[in-house]
């Protein structure tokens, strides 16, 4: 369904460049879960963002490669195209709901502008809002989908982004660090619902993290991002339990364990990762 080759990204220009994105290609299958790993900084939201060219350009270059979705270049998309693209069938959950929710307006509201730009055949939109809240675990959607962002906790805002990009019946979900600002409980809760959702719509999902600790129930394949390159890519078992490269297996040991204790936290040593 998503083939990225050899796709390259820079920003600025001249001796000021910055190569965020170093040929790197990957594809996902429809129903397919890839989980893109790697630190902050390491280019795995600009090639998320990449997917439907949200990126500003300037300053932002597409320097190489092509991003074909059903085997279209997005790169040579019209306006028109991408707009079409955007949340139709490419969808995003971000990591900070509570800024990528629009605080002015209802949770009803901002769902139903979703559904007027992409699915202008639903004629219900009360009853379609309510359904895609109950989808995601909120409780008595028919009563939450007037509350204002702010009545709502970060678990359940992040349900409510969830529920907003599902809402469009897309075909991949583009999952940027959808769980960091969440505690841990609450965190497996929303991975627990994403698994669940995956399953019961066959979409397929591109899950950006920096915490292996999560994608082991979730995830078919792991590509690990390294200084804007792709270092390691493999199957989700064998990435875990047998990584090849040195900042894999770095990453890999800064997982706590529980009942460890009095032990030292595993940093990377970048001068020996070339």
């Amino acid at each position: 369904m998503l083939s990225v080759r050899s796709l390259s990204i820079d920003f600025g220009a001249g001796a000021a460049r910055v190569h965020a994105v170093k040929d790197i290609s990957f594809s996902i299958g429809a129903g397919e879960t890839l989980a893109l790993v790697g630190e902050s900084g390491s280019g795995k939201s600009v090639t998320g963002l990449a997917l439907t060219r949200l990126l500003q350009e300037p300053p932002a270059v597409y320097s190489g490669g092509e991003i074909l979705f059903e085997d279209r270049d997005v790169l040579k998309m019209s306006p028109a195209e991408l707009r079409r693209l955007r949340g139709g069938k490419i969808a995003y959950v971000f990591q900070e709901p509570s800024t990528s929710l629009n605080p002015v307006f209802t949770v009803r509201s901002q769902i139903a502008e979703a559904l007027s730009l992409h699915r202008p055949e639903v004629s219900d939109v009360d009853a379609e809002v309510a359904r895609c809240l109950d989808l995601v675990g909120i409780v008595d959607p028919s009563k939450r989908m007037h509350d204002y962002p702010h009545q709502l906790s970060g678990g359940m805002q992040q349900r409510v982004m969830i529920a907003m990009a599902l809402a469009c019946h897309p075909q991949l979900l583009v999952a940027d660090e959808p769980t960091t600002a969440l505690d841990v409980t609450v965190q497996a809760q929303i991975l627990d619902q994403m698994r669940l959702i995956k399953q019961q719509i066959k979409m397929a999902m591109l899950l950006i993290t920096h915490n292996f600790g999560i994608i082991g129930g979730i995830a078919d394949r792991v590509a690990v991002m390294f200084r804007g390159s792709i270092v390691e890519h493999g199957s989700t078992a064998e990435v875990l339990h047998n990584p090849q490269h040195p900042y894999t297996k770095a990453l890999i040991g800064c997982i706590p364990q529980l009942g460890q204790r009095r032990r030292r936290l595993t940093t990377i040593d970048y001068s020996t990762l070339g």
